[in-house]
């Protein structure tokens, strides 16, 4: 898992490949269909789709001379639970440290 959680977190570092997932969420495309709104050449896109594929974000199909290429939010769900993992261990210390202030306060009150 952590060789695709590197890879998943390498995919969607970059603004174009957000993009393109934002896209694909929307259901599957062509290639050029997706090229389209970016301003850079093809190479560029397919390198970015090459990313995405190894990450395991997308998955293209032939579909007769047309290559369709379609969203898998498998491993951002993956990452999603590696994330939470960690987003318990700082609720639970910021929880810890909230109570620290609380109680110093208490004992500031008392006479």
């Amino acid at each position: 898992m952590v060789v695709q959680l590197t890879d998943v977190l390498t995919a969607i570092s970059h603004p174009t490949r957000r993009a393109i997932i934002g896209q694909l969420a929307n259901g599957p495309a062509r290639f050029l269909d997706i090229a389209k709104p970016f301003d850079t050449a093809l190479n560029a896109v397919t390198k970015h789709l090459k990313s995405l594929e190894k990450a395991g974000l997308i998955e293209r199909r032939k579909q007769g001379r047309e290559v369709i290429i379609s969203f898998r939010g498998e491993p951002l769900r993956e990452v999603a639970g590696w994330m939470n993992e960690y987003e318990r261990f700082w609720n639970e210390r910021l929880d810890k440290f909230e109570q620290h202030f609380k109680n110093n306060k208490k004992k500031e009150k008392k006479p």
